[in-house]
């Protein structure tokens, strides 16, 4: 755990700082305020140093929480949410309208996998979570609390990182300081994961206006990646080569935004190709996973981006 303001509002970490990994983010509004961004699983070499139970411990108080705000699905920002309410979590789980869609299923396979397959308990579990989440609308002001001490309030941005994905903005006005700057208000933002522009078929992050205070994601940070023409076309580059020799290409990918992008690169390679091979090219998602989750990605289209929406129109299939 790490603080860097020295008075209120501060923010420790609880994941997500000293790894890429567990993000898990503690804004402490006061003494008995605070706000929760994600609570992730730690995972890959971040794990490795942890035993079992002190990757799962949630090891902050939860009474006092405000609300926990998830960014996106991926299990390294949600995985310790079954924890979370175990500890005692009581409030509500905010997010975009698509995550409180996937959510739940990522953490149903989740509990599988890593707690129970006893389908009763799976099936109250989710009902739980299901009751908590507060769907919100991207760029919209939602108000957490108004009184005579503070006024709290979160707003979701598009993160362009998977669908559903979402930077928070928090704006706290502090009625009660004595500190001149503080009672003008402050305006702290949470990165969450952010993806690289043009990344099918999401919309592109817009950047903030300006801040306070940013928690921001660097995984990457020292990487330059290569633009989306380049690595469609080194895509091609690999099936053309297994069309020549009559081999299959097997391409290992995250099962929630990378196994979706990839399958519209595809199609959009298959729709531009002369070749009756490529036109006749198999595809197979061998994931239940990765097939469910792409289902729900149809059914979210309102959220694809307006290149995604064009290509709908083009083939006469409605957006919405």
């Amino acid at each position: 755990m790490s603080e860097f303001l020295d008075t209120f509002p501060s923010i420790s970490h609880h994941g997500g700082a000293s790894g890429v990994t567990g993000s898990c983010h503690r804004l402490q509004i006061s003494k008995d305020r605070a706000l929760l961004v994600d609570c992730g699983l730690f995972q890959g070499q971040d794990a490795d140093h942890l035993d079992s139970f002190e990757q799962l411990r949630v090891s902050f108080p939860v009474e006092d929480l405000l609300a926990l705000v998830v960014t996106h699905v991926h299990i390294d920002h949600i995985g310790r949410l079954p924890y979370l309410l175990a500890a005692g979590y009581s409030g509500p789980i905010l997010c975009s309208m698509p995550t409180a869609r996937l959510l739940p299923l990522v953490i149903e396979d989740a509990l599988k996998i890593g707690f129970t397959r006893d389908r009763a308990l799976i099936e109250r579990f989710l009902g739980e979570v299901e009751e908590r989440l507060v769907p919100l609308g991207y760029r919209e002001w939602h108000t957490l609390v108004d009184d005579a001490r503070h006024r709290v309030r979160v707003k979701l941005q598009r993160a362009g990182h998977i669908l559903g994905s979402s930077y928070v903005e928090v704006d706290l006005l502090d009625r009660k300081s004595s500190v001149v700057q503080n009672t003008l208000g402050q305006r702290i933002i949470f990165s969450g994961d952010l993806g690289a522009p043009y990344a099918p078929p999401l919309p592109a992050p817009r950047s903030p206006r300006g801040c306070d205070a940013l928690v921001l994601e660097s995984t990457y940070g020292d990487r330059r990646h290569e633009d989306r023409r380049q690595r469609r076309g080194r895509l091609k580059a690999a099936i053309d080569r297994a069309l020549a020799n009559g081999g299959t290409v097997v391409i290992p990918a995250f099962s929630i935004g990378r196994t979706q992008e990839l399958l519209y690169e595809m199609e959009t390679l298959i729709h531009r190709a002369d070749s009756r091979r490529w036109r006749e090219l198999e595809i197979i998602v061998d994931s239940p996973l990765a097939a469910r989750f792409t289902e729900v990605y149809r059914e979210l289209r309102p959220w694809w981006d307006a290149e995604a929406h064009a290509r709908l129109r083009a083939v006469g299939i409605r957006s919405a």
